[in-house]
Order: structure tokens, then C-alpha cells, then sequence
């Protein structure tokens, strides 16, 4: 039997998520390619000290889907309404890669409303003033890759099998190969694109500067799409944020090297509630 348990959130469209423990609440935010269970490897470390949830964003795993197109902000009113489900005035957020940008937008809608941020192997979208900012594909390769395959009538299951994978460390572990496969091949493909074709345009690089929120930002070192250099910029613009680089790692840090992952964010979480008294 899991030791966490499913609930969901009612609303347009109705949210999961998985969720174990006690305490302030901490919302685990997925990729473009995954679900809540990305992070079940994560969720019994904190819940020691946390609400941890992790939640599949609408149109992914058991939450729902929703009509029309997608816009970032349809993600901050269903975490707004997540956040009120659990009473919390305000919530730890972690995401990666897309749940990094998820939680970016919401920040900079909702800054009273978050305690503080773990944004792994993401980005704010492109600067033309420095190349670092952007991730190692143009937009145009990004929306490519990821939708051609299913307009051509890729099955998700398939297509799983051979680039899950692709953006993970050859160092990973078959069981973080595993894992990453298990949650694409779940993918549903209108949904997905929709998600894809969203994120092509997220731009939040002009807000950067106006977090105030405590910030981690915690990179791969061998994430072939976000490098670490999107880390160095992304913290010289967000006063006090810190920046650590996990080896051995490439794009899912948390499935790659779990064990770092969860003493990197714990110690970063830890260390300010303690402050705080």
C-alpha cells in the first residue's frame, strides 16, 4: 500500500494529488512529460517536516482535462484553489522544468501567497541580452520535438520508450529510467501539446528581479536542456537566491539523484524555518 494518499481538489477542471505528512504545506510541481508520481521519491523525505503534495497539473494523471486553449495562468488559479483546499496561506513550491515555470508565474501573481521557491532545471524563457538564459533549444526545436511525433500519430506508450530517457544523465539509474518512462507513456497527447504550445511562449525574465521570496535554484550538471549556466543567471537575478549544481545529474535532478536532491532542498528549507523561529 502507497504511504501517501490521493485526494483531489474540486473545481474547473478537479485536481490530484498525492500527499503525506504534517505541517506547512509543499507543493512538488512535474515536468512537461510527467505526473505526480515523479515525485514519489521525494514525498516520504519531507513528510517528516512538511503537507507534502504533489499534483498532476490539469490535463496530466488523474486530474482533469479542460476545454479551449492553455494559458500559465489557468496553472496559478488551480494552484490557488489547492492552496485554499488546505487552508494554507502560504505554501512551499518546488517544481522542475515546466513545474519551475508554473511556480514563476504564480510568484509573480500571488507573492503573499508563497513562503518560498525551489525552481529546478527551469527557465524564465529567452533574454536577448544574455545567452545564458535560454535553454539549449530555439523555441521553434522545442515545440518540434516534443508535438511532431504525436501529430504524426505517435502512441505515448511507445514514444516513452525511446526518449524518456533522452534528457537524463548516462550515469542514471534504470530504476530513474523507469520511473521517468512510467509517467510519459501516461501523457495524453491534446493536452500535452496544448502544454507544450503554452510553454513555448512563457516569458517571466523581467520578473526575476522582483522575487523576494527566498529562492533555490537547483540545476543538473548534466541537464543537456536547462545547463547550469540558466542556474548562473538565473541567480545573479534573484537577490539572495542560491544556486546548487547536483552531479552526476541531467534534467530530472529529483529521479536521477534522489538522495542529494532531497538533502539539497531539505537543508535549504530546514535552514530558513529555523530562522524564522
Amino acid at each position: 500500500m502507497d504511504p501517501w494518499q490521493t485526494v483531489h481538489v474540486n473545481g474547473t477542471p478537479r485536481i490530484a494529488l498525492d500527499v503525506m505528512g504534517q505541517g506547512p504545506l509543499m507543493l512538488f510541481l512535474h515536468g512537461i512529460g510527467g505526473n505526480r508520481s515523479n515525485w514519489h521519491l521525494q514525498l516520504p523525505a519531507f513528510a517528516a517536516h512538511f503537507t507534502a503534495a504533489a499534483w498532476d497539473a490539469r490535463g496530466y494523471g488523474l486530474s482533469d482535462d479542460y476545454v479551449g486553449a492553455l494559458d500559465f495562468g489557468d496553472f496559478s488559479a488551480d494552484l490557488l484553489r489547492v492552496l485554499d483546499h488546505f487552508a494554507a496561506r502560504k505554501a512551499y513550491l518546488c517544481g522542475l522544468s515546466m513545474g519551475g515555470r508554473i511556480a514563476q508565474e504564480f510568484v509573480a501573481r500571488h507573492p503573499d501567497r508563497v513562503a518560498a521557491l525551489v525552481l529546478c532545471d527551469t527557465f524564465a524563457g529567452d533574454d536577448n541580452a544574455d545567452a545564458r538564459a535560454s535553454r539549449s533549444q530555439t523555441v521553434e526545436e522545442f515545440v518540434e520535438s516534443r508535438i511532431r511525433p504525436f501529430l504524426d500519430g505517435a502512441d505515448p506508450a511507445e514514444r516513452a520508450k525511446t526518449s524518456a530517457g533522452r534528457l537524463m544523465s548516462p550515469k542514471r539509474s534504470e530504476d530513474a529510467l523507469r520511473r521517468a518512462v512510467a509517467a510519459s507513456a501516461g501523457i495524453r497527447v491534446e493536452s500535452y501539446i496544448k502544454t507544450v504550445r503554452a510553454s513555448a511562449t512563457f516569458n517571466r525574465v523581467a520578473e526575476l528581479a522582483g522575487i523576494r521570496v527566498p529562492t533555490l535554484l537547483l540545476f543538473g550538471a548534466e541537464d543537456p536542456l536547462t545547463p547550469p549556466r540558466v542556474g548562473e543567471y538565473m541567480r545573479e537575478r534573484i537577490a539572495g537566491s542560491r544556486l546548487v549544481v547536483i552531479p552526476d545529474a541531467g534534467h530530472m535532478t529529483n529521479l536521477e539523484q534522489p538522495d542529494a536532491f532531497n538533502r539539497s532542498v531539505l537543508e535549504f528549507l530546514l535552514e530558513l524555518r529555523a530562522r524564522a523561529g
